[in-house]
């Protein structure tokens, strides 16, 4: 008997499972090679679809190149910030989260960070994502650092409060304000972040990745360096003849 021998042809997925997996496809896509790197074809190929497929699924691309960045971007702050300990004091847990930020592990999204912002300069729909993602960041960050203020008398008193025990007992002075803001001390975070985001792209970053951690933490809340914690995370073996990489 005369056999044919073919191979099966690909099980149609429902509707929903078919959409959940092009935007997966896409979203692997863009952590592997940068939001420029999605197109139909890009996409479908990725997908092992049609370009007709994707497209009737996701038919501006624009639109969908802004969710696949939030898509990517918000798993990341989501990780980060419930990282947070409850069972340690809130410096320790600021430097944790700037180390984190800071570890080469995370390039791949400082990759679609960085397009991001010059993508979005023409596409609108990325770039509103881009400024509602940054504001949560921003938001979340400066939550954090009230709660240190609040729990830390060292963050919350004056200066001059707390080297004169007369004034500082003072219960009207006592509630003055503290020196550390905690919006614009976010901002100060985010920018060196963002900043060496850029920088470790092109392999120019500083090597001890900690270190520069504790420093833009000690500046941002106004305590010396030595205050604070000197690692609070394990980071891999650094090889000295390798430029240090950076960032989220």
């Amino acid at each position: 008997m005369k056999t044919t021998s073919r191979a099966d042809a690909p099980r149609r997925l429902p509707p929903e499972e078919r959409e959940r997996s092009i935007v997966d496809g896409a979203v692997a896509l863009a952590a592997e090679s940068g939001l420029e790197a999605l197109t139909v074809r890009a996409v479908a190929a990725r997908v092992g679809v049609t370009p007709a497929l994707v497209a009737h699924y996701r038919p501006v691309m624009e639109s969908f190149v802004a969710e696949v960045f939030t898509t990517i971007v918000a798993a990341e702050r989501d990780e980060v910030i419930a990282s947070y300990d409850p069972s340690v004091d809130l410096r320790t847990n600021l430097l944790r989260l700037i180390e984190t930020l800071l570890d080469d592990s995370r390039d791949d999204v400082a990759m679609v960070w960085v397009q991001s912002w010059a993508l979005g300069a023409r596409n609108e729909a990325l770039g509103t994502r881009v400024r509602a993602e940054m504001d949560l960041w921003h938001s979340a960050l400066e939550d954090l650092i009230a709660r240190a203020i609040v729990e830390d008398p060292v963050l919350r008193d004056d200066p001059v409060l707390r080297e004169n025990p007369v004034l500082r007992d003072n219960p009207v002075l006592r509630e003055k304000p503290g020196q550390v803001d905690p919006a614009s001390s976010a901002w100060m975070l985010l920018a060196m972040v963002d900043g060496m985001s850029a920088h470790s792209l092109v392999h120019w970053a500083p090597r001890d990745r900690a270190d520069l951690a504790r420093r833009t933490l000690s500046a941002v809340l106004d305590v010396p360096a030595a205050d604070l914690p000197v690692r609070v995370r394990e980071h891999p073996a650094e090889h000295p003849t390798q430029p240090a990489e950076t960032l989220r």
